[in-house]
C-alpha cells in the first residue's frame, strides 16, 4: 500500500501539498478517480478518490477513516548525535520502522557533532513511516545540551547505556511500558555525566556483551523493547 502525508486532513483540508501532489501525479500517474490511502501522522489511516489531479493540488474525498492499532508501550530515545550525519539518520530511520514515540538529540561533553539538520531528519522519519505502513509519526525534539536535558522533568522509567565498568542491568529484565533510554556518543559519556545521571535516577543497563557504536545501540534498545512486547 502507498501512502501519502496529509497532516491536515482532519481538519478538513481535503488536498495533497504540493511535494506529495507531485509524487503522486508525476511519478505514480494517479488520476481522477483513483483511490489513494494517507496518514494524518497522528494515528489515523484515510482511504480518499481523487477528484482533482493537479501536481500543484491533487484534491480528494474522504471515503473511509481508521485508526492504526496502539501499541502497549512508549519508547522515548535520547541518544548523542554521531559524528557522521548517514550514521544518525540510519538510526532514525531503522528506529521509526520497529517503533520509537520520541526521539531527543542530545549533545555531550565528547560529542563530535552539536548540530543537527532537522528538517532533513524530519523528512527521513516521515519517509520510514510511511514506508513500514506507520499512521504516527515519530516526534523529533530538537538537539539539546546534556545539561538541558536533565533540567526537564522526565516522568518514564529511565535509563542509561554507558560503557563504564560498574553494576549494569540487562535491558530484557527490566523492560518498561513507559521507556527512556539514554545513549551516549562514540567516546561515551564522562564520568561526570554518568553521576549525574545515577543522582537523576536513571538505572544503568547493559545491551549485550559487545562494544557497540552509538545508532547500534539505539536500534539495539528499540528492538530490545519491541521484541519484549510482541512476546507478552
Amino acid at each position: 500500500m502507498q501512502l501519502f502525508y496529509c497532516p491536515e486532513v482532519f481538519e478538513g483540508s481535503c488536498y495533497l501539498s504540493n511535494e506529495e501532489s507531485r509524487h503522486c501525479v508525476k511519478v505514480l500517474r494517479k488520476q481522477e478517480g483513483d483511490v489513494i490511502h494517507l496518514i494524518d501522522g497522528k494515528g489515523s489511516f484515510y482511504e480518499v478518490e481523487i477528484t482533482v489531479a493537479s501536481q500543484k493540488k491533487v484534491l480528494f474525498d474522504i471515503v473511509k477513516q481508521w485508526s492504526e492499532a496502539p501499541r502497549s508501550y512508549s519508547l522515548h530515545i535520547a541518544i548523542a548525535p554521531t559524528k557522521n550525519n548517514d550514521r544518525y539518520e540510519w538510526f532514525l530511520e531503522k528506529a521509526t520502522e520497529i517503533g520509537v514515540d520520541e526521539i531527543t538529540p542530545v549533545v555531550c561533553a565528547h560529542s563530535e557533532r552539536k548540530v543537527i539538520k532537522q528538517e532533513r531528519m524530519e523528512k527521513i522519519i516521515l519517509s520510514a513511516t510511511k514506508q513500514s505502513l506507520k499512521a504516527k509519526l515519530p516526534t523529533l525534539n530538537p538537539a539539546i545540551s546534556f545539561k538541558e536535558f536533565f533540567a526537564k522533568e522526565h516522568l518514564s522509567d529511565c535509563f542509561i547505556a554507558h560503557c563504564e565498568e560498574q553494576d549494569k542491568t540487562s535491558l530484557q529484565s527490566i523492560v518498561s511500558d513507559n521507556s527512556l533510554i539514554l545513549i551516549g556518543p562514540e567516546g561515551d559519556f564522562s564520568s561526570k555525566e554518568i553521576n549525574v545521571a545515577l543522582i537523576h535516577n536513571f538505572k544503568p543497563v547493559s545491551l549485550g556483551s559487545s562494544r557497540l557504536r552509538t545508532e547500534t545501540a539505539g536500534i539495539v534498545a528499540c528492538h530490545t523493547i519491541a521484541l519484549h512486547h510482541e512476546k507478552v
